[in-house]
């Protein structure tokens, strides 16, 4: 059989918009940094021919960019519209590329596996029509007013999902049909085969074949099609010396003092240490190692650099930061009025939320260079999640 799938990506999805706030339409958004609809589609690439899109069609082009599929076409008010421009789009290909049978797909349904898929295939072997369903599980209760009218039995119930398949001729005459009539009101194409007699078989579907309407649709999507984050914590050590005649820069900010701290760079010892605790749980080296000492473009930069970069690391290999937390060893300046400012500093450099930034200070109790003010040290921790 040569298969074609349609992805219908024409609906608003207003639910999900009016619990979410998003202007962005639901298959359209990024789940595991990619559209919604992208998973759909390349969920159903290996299983058919051809795929034609159905829906804003300059929205579809970004989000398909470099697969293969036909050229998107407009959807319409209703799904049975967009459904039906969908066909109209195949049947007007070459005869010899026409599809024997053809999938609809919700690009709102990014997680389909394989089994869903060929199940349904298999089924149109002996069947002019075939949808994955899951039996209802939950007992059913009918209500108004805010009471119980009703129960309902749940025997013999099962939901619908998508990719539904049929023999495409059969579709496509039935929607030429139903638009001859003027009957737009099938809310799904089952119905359509229902409706006038044909067989439609019932195939395994699966219970993470979410279409996603609510908010906590996207998180449980999240878990199922994101990678598995593994934590990993690196420690990180930096000391400077005092030194007259510099500023001093104390994680990203300019504190108050008559001395500076003396270094290659502008010699930020809690960006230093913060850098190398966030390289180390990324087993990727030191701060020396990816900006060099030795390299005069270093000289007195802003180390705000350095740490944008450690920060692109990780986003760079799919992980997140949990925490950081920093420890300034110091007699005096004193970094308490200074600390919040530091945390805001930070966290803008890494682009997380400022409350996994922590920064304290302690002293040495006058012992140790630290205790003598000839310099400050800082101590480190970053704990990062990365598949």
């Amino acid at each position: 059989m040569r298969v074609a799938a349609i992805l219908l990506a024409a609906g608003t999805g207003s639910r999900y918009a009016a619990a979410t706030g998003s202007t962005t339409a639901k298959q359209f958004i990024s789940l595991a940094g990619r559209p919604v609809i992208r998973h759909a589609a390349e969920a159903l690439a290996p299983h058919v021919a051809l795929i034609q899109p159905v829906g804003d069609v300059a929205s579809l082009t970004e989000a398909l960019d470099g697969m293969t599929t036909l050229s998107p076409v407009a959807g319409g008010k209703e799904r049975q519209d967009s459904v039906r421009a969908g066909l109209e789009a195949l049947a007007a290909l070459p005869e010899s590329e026409r599809p024997d049978v053809v999938l609809v797909h919700d690009g709102a349904r990014p997680y389909v596996t394989a089994s869903v898929i060929e199940g349904v295939l298999k089924a149109l072997e002996e069947h002019p029509g075939a949808i994955p369903a899951v039996p209802v599980a939950d007992t059913l209760k009918r209500g108004e007013g805010g009471v119980i009218t009703d129960t309902v039995s749940r025997k013999d119930l099962f939901r619908a999902q998508t990719p539904q398949g049929f023999r495409f001729t059969i579709l496509l005459d039935l929607h030429r049909a139903a638009e001859t009539s003027g009957d737009s009101t099938a809310t799904d194409d089952a119905l359509l085969l229902e409706s006038a007699g044909f067989s439609v078989a019932l195939t395994p579907g699966s219970e993470d074949n979410i279409k996603l309407t609510y908010e906590e649709d996207l998180v449980r999507l999240e878990r199922l099609i994101g990678p598995t984050l593994l934590p990993r914590t690196g420690f990180g050590y930096d000391v400077h010396a005092f030194e007259e005649g510099r500023p001093l820069i104390m994680c990203g900010i300019n504190i108050p003092y008559d001395r500076g701290l003396a270094g290659h760079s502008d010699a930020d010892v809690g960006i230093h240490a913060l850098c190398d605790a966030i390289y180390g749980a990324l087993a990727e080296g030191d701060i020396g190692r990816h900006f060099p000492p030795s390299k005069n473009e270093w000289k007195d930069a802003d180390s705000a650099r350095f740490l944008v970069h450690a920060g692109e690391l990780i986003r760079k290999k799919g992980g997140m930061l949990v925490n950081a937390d920093l420890t300034l060893i110091c007699e005096r300046p004193k970094i308490g009025p200074h600390a919040q400012a530091m945390r805001e500093r930070l966290a803008s450099l890494l682009q997380v939320d400022v409350d996994r930034i922590s920064v304290k200070a302690t002293t040495s109790e006058r012992l140790g260079f630290t205790g003598r003010e000839e310099g400050i040290a800082c101590t480190a921790t970053a704990t990062v999640l990365v598949p």
